[in-house]
Parts: structure tokens; C-alpha cells; sequence
């Protein structure tokens, strides 16, 4: 069979990256859907940086929901639905019916949510579903050495999970994930700011908190940032001052989950690799490789060299690309 379109999929917590073959990234947007509670069917609204706009501004009846929660598909239909309308956006309703689409899916999911993710991209319409491990299309992308004899080890970091790989003449050798990522950091800071100042905040501002102050480490810089909320106490708008220093620690659980999770993976490399990677470093990908500190103090606890790739937030899905381009079919 002819195929019209290849597409490769980055089927993130957080957000979605299409690639299509030939062409490069055509799309980036978030992984949320906007749907109308308040029908039998739960009609969808908007999809994307439209639906995202919704969350916490729209009536009772319309709710935002991220149909992927720790880089599993918490809600199938939706998923399905927003795939859908990916997929029709970039190989157009033309060629809906004859695009093949490879996808990434976390290294740490099961046959059952592996299959998940392949099933509800079948029944978006792709008439051909192949997967990728997300480490594996992130060392690529990453353009790490994966096809020789040494070791390689990447770190990806995304929103929902965090994954480690050491890879060797094209084949994970020993790797490890936790389902924590950047939302996580998010809840921490929101449930932080519950818990000092009897302030609620919604997502959308734990997230810009974390993003202007947010860090693993000390920096230079330090400041504080003025925060709108809820007040617990009155329910009335309430202001407050959080520090970079405050917001480290809010977020420092979450941070030990992850590198406890690459330790582990160490722990379980062969030695011979071992020193490859003492040689070559640990590469940081995803949009988490971007808070600040986190390679300083990856390198205090593993005494390697750590280097953020080039645009990590891309890794995965330019990685999905190259085997996409490199597949003549």
C-alpha cells in the first residue's frame, strides 16, 4: 500500500508535537481538550492552545482535561479525539485515510497502555501504527552515538514522566522511569503555597512561577515573585511574595524522585559502559532539561559530566523524524 503521509507523533503529557515526513515539525500544542460536560456524550469544544486558554476560565459545563496523565492515556475517547484532530491537521482530510504514523510512548508503560496509545491512534484514522521508545527517539534526536559499541545515557524529562537510558549498539542496556515530570513541579508549588500562605493558585500560575523563578539549585539572581490567589480563609483575591529559595524546596521531592530514578539506572549499568559515560556524560533532554540548576546538581550527585542537548524540549520528536526520514517505504 501507498501511504500519502507519514507522520511522526510525540504523544506528550503536556504537549503534542507532530512531524511529517519531509517537511520537519509542523506542530506543537498542548496535550488538552475542552469538552461540554453537561452532554450525554461529552462533546468536544476545542482542542490544543485553544482548550488549554479554557482551564479555569470557562463555565461548570465546558472542562479543559488533559486526556494523558503521567504519559498514560487516562481517557481513551479523548485521546482518540485529539489525535484525530492532529492528525486531519497535518496530513489533511484528503489524505486522513492513508497516513501511517509512528509514535512514542514512555519505555515504562505496559503491553496494556502500549497498546492504548496504538489502538486510539488507529482509531483516529492512521491506517498504519508503529511505537518508539521515548528515551531511544530522544538519544537520537539528542544525536548521541546510539548505533556503536559505547555507552550512551540520556535523561528525558517530560511532563508527566521522567525517564533514563543507557543505550549501546542501538539497544537500551539498562534504563529506569518515574511518573513525575513537570506538572508535578506545578502541584508542588501550588500545594506549597496552600500549605505557607492558605493561598489557592491555579496551574497556569504554579506553572509561571516555576518558569520565572523556579530552580534545583542556588543562582545567581535570586528574587521573589508576587503571587495571586484565593484566600482560603475569605475566598476574596489575596496577594502574596514567594523566593526562588521557597520554591526550590517546594519542588525538591519531586526533583530526589528523578535523581534517585537515574542513580538507580547507574547502579545497574555494566561497568565498561559505565566509563563510556564517565567519558561522554549524561545528555538532558526534554522540557524539563530547562529548570534552571537541575544539570549542576545531576553532576554534584553523579560526579559525571551532564550536558543539556540542543533544544530538548525537541528531542524526542526530531528523533521520531530521523526514523521516519531514514525509513524508504
Amino acid at each position: 500500500m501507498i501511504f500519502s503521509h507519514d507522520l511522526g507523533i510525540d504523544l506528550g503529557t503536556s504537549n503534542t508535537l507532530v512531524y511529517s515526513k519531509g517537511k520537519g515539525v509542523i506542530l506543537n500544542e498542548p496535550s488538552v481538550v475542552a469538552v461540554d460536560a453537561s452532554a450525554t456524550s461529552h462533546t468536544v469544544l476545542a482542542v490544543g492552545g485553544s482548550a488549554k486558554a479554557m482551564i479555569g476560565r470557562t463555565p461548570g459545563s465546558i472542562v479543559a482535561v488533559k486526556p494523558l496523565v503521567r504519559g498514560v492515556i487516562s481517557d481513551y475517547e479523548l485521546t482518540a479525539s485529539l489525535l484525530s484532530a492532529y492528525i486531519k491537521k497535518a496530513a489533511g482530510a484528503s489524505m486522513f485515510g492513508r497516513t501511517r504514523v509512528m509514535l512514542g510512548v514512555p519505555s515504562g508503560v505496559t503491553e496494556v497502555e502500549r497498546r492504548a496509545v496504538h489502538d486510539a491512534a488507529s482509531n483516529a484514522g492512521a491506517k498504519y501504527v508503529s511505537v518508539i521508545d521515548v528515551p531511544m527517539a530522544a538519544a537520537i534526536g539528542a544525536g548521541l552515538p546510539v548505533a556503536k559499541a559505547q555507552g550512551s545515557m540520556v535523561v528525558d524529562l517530560g511532563g508527566g514522566t521522567s525517564e533514563v537510558a543507557v543505550i549501546s549498539v542501538g539497544d537500551v542496556v539498562s534504563s529506569a522511569c518515574a511518573r513525575v515530570g513537570g506538572d508535578d513541579f506545578d502541584d508542588a508549588i501550588a500545594a506549597y503555597i496552600r500549605r505557607t500562605r492558605n493561598i489557592l493558585i491555579g496551574q497556569r500560575t504554579a506553572e509561571e512561577i516555576k518558569l520565572k523563578i523556579g530552580s534545583a539549585a542556588p543562582y545567581d539572581g535570586e528574587g521573589t515573585l508576587a503571587v495571586r490567589g484565593r484566600s482560603l480563609t475569605d475566598g476574596l483575591p489575596a496577594d502574596t511574595q514567594i523566593s526562588s529559595a521557597e520554591v526550590r524546596e517546594a519542588m525538591q521531592p519531586v526533583t530526589d524522585q528523578i535523581t534517585d530514578m537515574i542513580a538507580e539506572a547507574l547502579e545497574r549499568t555494566p561497568p565498561e559502559l559505565i566509563s563510556d559515560i564517565f567519558n561522554s556524560g549524561i545528555t538532558l533532554t526534554g522540557g524539563g532539561a530547562r529548570l534552571r540548576g537541575f544539570n549542576e546538581r545531576l553532576h554534584r550527585i553523579t560526579k559525571m559530566p551532564v550536558r543539556i542537548a540542543d533544544q530538548p524540549e525537541l528531542c524526542v520528536i526530531k528523533g521520531i523524524g530521523y526514523c521516519l526520514e531514514k525509513n524508504k517505504s
